[in-house]
């Protein structure tokens, strides 16, 4: 089940890939020099914040539904709900006793998750200069990712409905004081001939009941609909207010209101990060709310969830939010009687959905996503009980499973990235490597092995959990750690081969250490308790089967040896011993390609510290600092066993 409206052409591809549907978009329509005209400063009015706005239980949105600008006045309460409220105003000192500067969210509030929000962008009173160009670039951003309008209004996109495009689109403001202005717009519409569409105005009160009549030569649409499912039916628009008027003009599409009314609302909007704290460009709150509308369409999707630990569903329920709340945890005969009677998707978590289930549940005509951690997850193991704040949701197939191409690898496969997101992938693997992030981010305090200096080559080799799905799936012929030293050692007989066991081997959750006994002969030293990032330096290759380790040394210049089918093997970044999956792969990919895929458009991440929908580069922040993870008494139960095991298993050894 695809998700509606249209994200722009890269997102676009990242919907094909997951399975999901194409939705048109229109380019920018602002072209040559700053247009004139009145703008919003003729009907911005002030009024008071309410106070279930304040607490979090109502939705701004969902308060104020004019076509008018409507800024807020007061701060009582509001700095405590949204702290990065003063970031918008880096020239001025705010506090809860004084006044906020004048400001609205519409119409780019953000969308709600289980009544969490906080607004990357805010419409002010003040009026700021738009650099050279960036007028046309957040149209253009604008359009591609359909931003603007009240949260949550369903947008199918014109097709859905059967709308071939080119009607007259009438909006219909629902407002008695104001019939005679949109009724004269009716009369013109059909004046000018061709068919004519009669809308709800997006932005008019949904209390209120329409004012137009059904005329011969017109077709109503039916309920409130997105700015953007109208803006693809409409070769004109007439009756638009000032936002809809703004919105057609980032979409191209002419409208009958004077003025020119995007560019003076975006030199009144400013930008802030909600995360943490600072001031922004504007781009970078457009992209935010762009990322958060795509996060919302996507949850809407989902009917409910099953095989997800309890452990995990804080933040599994966080991640696939809706506005009123969270999703439903339940049996599989009731997630998926749920899912048919809503036309929605089970999600599924991957490693406790075998082959037979899956097909149980698409053979009953229910989407499947499944859900796994992403590749930077948090401050400690999942064994430990310890949630992450990284996921992989997947239609397709999950991105260790080999068996079929997985939404990472189709978007692998398709290329065509941007320069921007080059640039942005670039610039997270220089950031990545200078503080030292991997997948668990492991503290660590053993003591690097002694290597040699006799200059032999020092390979290193990860070991993996042998009943861990990749392992299975991915492995092939080797399917256990002591059979991949045994192959690491025949192919590099002169090697020096430092050996690494998994973190939940270590930490005594699961079971497959090697004794010292095993490991004669085919390592030369173990590198227990050394984080990965403090041992790549000082090894010369990595060879794996199918670990993450292999990705994380790719990042930091170190040749990759795959005996395995990893993601990240066939692309021509490693030197791949296993047989490639046939017919599949085999394109040549730069690094930072596999890094915009693989941490930038396939995953999604949740900020431990807001629990809402955030770019990476937040998480890199977040991992460096402990207060942001929720230790629950589950997890210091979970670390007291794992201590016990290990020390047992230590004990075993030495006997």
């Amino acid at each position: 089940m695809g998700r509606a409206g249209g994200e722009g052409e890269q997102e676009n591809r990242r919907r094909e890939a997951r399975g999901g549907t194409r939705r048109p978009g229109r380019g920018g329509g602002l072209k040559g020099p700053r247009p004139s005209g009145p703008g919003i400063q003729g009907f911005v009015h002030t009024i008071s914040l309410p106070q279930d706005v304040v607490a979090g239980k109502t939705s701004m949105t969902g308060r104020i539904h004019s076509a008018d600008l409507l800024p807020i006045s007061r701060a009582d309460g509001l700095l405590a709900r949204w702290p990065h409220l003063p970031a918008f105003w880096p020239e001025r000192a705010l506090d809860e006793r004084k006044a906020l500067p004048s400001f609205t969210l519409s119409p780019f509030a953000p969308p709600r998750f289980a009544g969490r929000d906080r607004p990357s962008l805010v419409v002010t009173d003040c009026e700021e200069s738009l650099k050279e160009g960036e007028a046309p670039a957040l149209a253009g951003l604008i359009a591609r990712h359909r931003l603007g309008g009240v949260p949550g209004l369903p947008d199918p996109g014109a097709a859905a409905l059967g709308l071939a495009g080119g009607f007259r689109v009438v909006l219909d403001s629902c407002d008695s004081e104001s019939y005679q202005s949109i009724r004269h717009a009716l009369d013109t519409a059909l004046a000018a001939g061709g068919a004519v569409l009669v809308a709800r105005d997006p932005f008019a009160s949904p209390a209120a009941p329409p004012c137009l009549p059904d005329l011969p030569g017109t077709r109503r649409l039916a309920g409130p609909l997105s700015p953007w499912t109208l803006l693809d039916a409409a070769s004109a628009l007439h009756g638009a207010g000032p936002l809809m008027a703004a919105l057609a003009e980032a979409a191209g599409v002419p409208h009958d209101r004077p003025g020119a009314h995007l560019v003076p609302l975006l030199a009144r909007t400013r930008a802030a990060d909600p995360f943490r704290g600072r001031s922004w460009t504007r781009a970078e709150g457009f992209a935010l709310l762009a990322d958060w509308v795509a996060a919302a369409r996507e949850n809407r999707g989902v009917s409910a969830c099953i095989g997800i630990a309890r452990w995990k569903r804080r933040q599994v329920a966080a991640l696939l939010a809706l506005e009123e709340g969270a999703p439903v945890f339940t049996s599989t005969s009731r997630a998926v009687a749920k899912a048919r009677a809503e036309g929605g998707a089970v999600v599924a978590w991957a490693a406790s959905c075998p082959d037979a289930l899956a097909a149980r549940i698409r053979g009953q005509g229910v989407e499947l996503r499944l859900l796994e951690d992403g590749f930077v997850r948090s401050r400690g193991l999942g064994a430990r009980f310890l949630p992450g704040a990284s996921y992989s949701l997947d239609a397709r197939g999950a991105y260790y499973d080999p068996r079929q191409p997985s939404t990472l690898e189709t978007i692998l496969a398709g290329g065509g990235f941007e320069p921007g997101l080059l640039s942005r992938a670039a610039a997270l693997r220089a950031e990545i490597v200078r503080r030292g992030v991997s997948k668990y981010n492991l503290a660590g305090g053993a003591a690097m092995p002694d290597l040699p200096a006799d200059g032999r080559p020092v390979l290193l080799v990860p070991g993996q959990v042998e009943d861990d799905a990749s392992v299975r799936l991915g492995g092939g012929a080797i399917q256990s750690n002591l059979a991949l030293l045994r192959a690491v050692r025949a192919a590099e007989p002169d090697a020096f081969i430092l050996y690494k066991p998994h973190p939940d081997l270590e930490a005594g959750y699961r079971r497959g250490r090697l004794r010292a006994a095993d490991l004669a002969g085919l390592a030369d030293a173990v590198a227990g308790g050394v984080p990965l990032p403090a041992l790549l330096p000082h090894v010369d290759a990595l060879h794996t089967l199918t670990s993450l380790s292999g990705f994380e040394a790719l990042l930091r210049g170190v040749p990759v040896t795959c005996w395995g089918q990893p993601f990240y093997a066939g692309w021509g970044l490693t030197e791949d011993r296993a047989p490639l999956p046939a017919g599949r792969r085999g394109v040549a990919r730069s690094l930072d390609e596999l890094v915009a895929a693989a941490l930038i458009l396939y995953p999604r991440y949740v900020d431990p510290v807001t629990l809402l929908p955030c770019p990476v580069e937040v998480m890199l922040d977040r991992l460096a600092d402990p207060a942001a993870w929720r230790v629950s008494p589950l997890t210091l139960h979970r670390g007291v066993e794992g201590f016990l095991r290990g020390a047992l298993a230590r004990i075993g050894r030495r006997r």
